[in-house]
């Protein structure tokens, strides 16, 4: 019977050196107020989960960058939020890695949204870039005012004030903005039945 003569792989046992200095991640674990003490040992292995994390995260969004059209060798925040985003392993971080969006959007949203619950029928939204003659709230200057999502004679966009493809009562948020809507129509007075 012959011999076997392949080499035995290395063990990939902890050496005792970790990239991330270990005395910061300890004082990271003291700030916890539900941990009294913790071991060396326990900061140890936290100190290597969090080092194999990054290099998860890391290699994920390499992935991201190598993916696009123009491949980069250089890892960019929207190459981490593209990798949070489509992986259902790293779900949990879509709050800390948020998605870039334009300034602009994120304007004509917020402005949107107050309009909308304050009971507002203008809508303000900033000028289109493809039509700059035509102005946010009225069409082309003429005087006509953009109600409930619409232009009142022939524009060139609408508006619309809320999505009607769900159903009511499916979102809290829409009971609270007919409460605040009914509140404001009745002269700050509430009807309260019971």
């Amino acid at each position: 019977m012959p011999y076997n003569t392949s080499a035995i792989p290395p063990r990939k046992e902890p050496t005792g050196q970790t990239q991330l200095p270990l005395s910061r991640v300890k004082k990271i674990i003291n700030q916890d107020s539900d941990i009294a003490m913790c071991s060396n040992n326990a900061a140890f292995v936290i100190t290597l989960a969090a080092e194999m994390f990054i290099q998860h995260l890391a290699e994920e969004a390499n992935t991201q960058a190598k993916l696009e059209r123009k491949p980069r060798r250089n890892i960019q925040y929207k190459d981490v939020a593209n990798a949070v985003s489509t992986h259902d392993r790293l779900e949990f971080l879509e709050d800390v890695v948020p998605k870039t969006a334009p300034y602009k959007k994120v304007k004509v949203t917020a402005l949107a949204t107050q309009a909308r619950l304050r009971g507002d029928l203008k809508i303000p939204e900033e000028r289109p870039e493809s039509s700059p003659q035509v102005s946010a709230t009225t069409n082309g200057g003429g005087g006509n005012p953009i109600v409930n999502g619409s232009v009142s004679s022939g524009g060139a966009f609408t508006v619309p004030l809320r999505n009607d493809d769900r159903q009511s009562g499916d979102d809290p948020n829409e009971q609270l903005e007919m409460e605040m809507r009914q509140a404001t129509g009745r002269d700050g007075d509430v009807r309260m039945t019971g």
